[in-house]
């Protein structure tokens, strides 16, 4: 277990709600330009419902019951998912910032 500086777990806290509801306003975009598509209803349905249950699985869906343990876990899960960016990391230190970068490769 990797120790969590109380700056970066306050900032992580109050974030998290913010990078969620980003992170669902860009799916439900994607769920309209699907619903408002030229195949039959019922494709259109079926995809959605799809997608509906894939995206439920996603961090930036389900990050709710976060712990102070698993927080360098689940900054990499929501990069992994594109729910954040480097740049959303910054203020955080520079510990969290180069796990990020470990994460995704750069």
């Amino acid at each position: 277990m990797r120790d969590v500086a109380e700056s970066d777990w306050k900032l992580f806290k109050k974030m998290l709600p913010q990078w969620q509801e980003r992170y669902m306003e860009k799916l439900i975009g994607q769920y309209v330009e699907m619903l408002n598509g030229d195949s039959e209803a019922s494709s259109r349905f079926w995809a959605l419902e799809e997608h509906l249950n894939r995206d439920k699985l996603s961090s930036g869906v389900i990050a709710n019951d976060i712990r102070r343990s698993t927080m360098h876990r689940e900054i990499a899960n929501l990069l992994i998912d594109s729910v954040i960016t480097l740049d959303d990391l910054d203020g955080f230190t520079e510990d969290i910032k180069s796990y990020a970068q470990h994460w995704i490769g750069q």
